[in-house]
């Protein structure tokens, strides 16, 4: 093992990591507030390119901080979009009380 591989492994621990830490948050508090949609969608779709763009989709490293990565934050795409608050609708034409 090389230190590039060693190195590898760094990504694949923290890029999973800090994902969950926003998923269990959001399970937690049963609320999207604060919480950009746009960003997560953005993060994974740039992770998926990523690993297909590295052509390495045999490798620990690549499948963990990628891949995996992109499925976790999937999941937080699914849970914002759940836990999301519908803005009330005013049909008089004004602001809602």
């Amino acid at each position: 093992m090389t230190i590039i591989d060693i190195i590898g492994y760094i990504p694949a621990i923290i890029f999973p990591v800090a994902t969950l830490s926003q998923l269990f948050h959001l399970l937690k508090t049963k609320s999207s507030a604060g919480v950009s949609l746009i960003t997560w969608v953005a993060f994974a779709t740039g992770n998926v390119s990523l690993y297909i763009y590295t052509e390495k989709y045999n490798e620990l490293q690549t499948i963990a901080g990628l891949l995996l990565t992109a499925i976790l934050q999937v999941a937080i795409v699914l849970l914002i979009l759940k836990y999301r608050t519908p803005k009330p609708v005013s049909v008089s034409g004004r602001e809602p009380d």
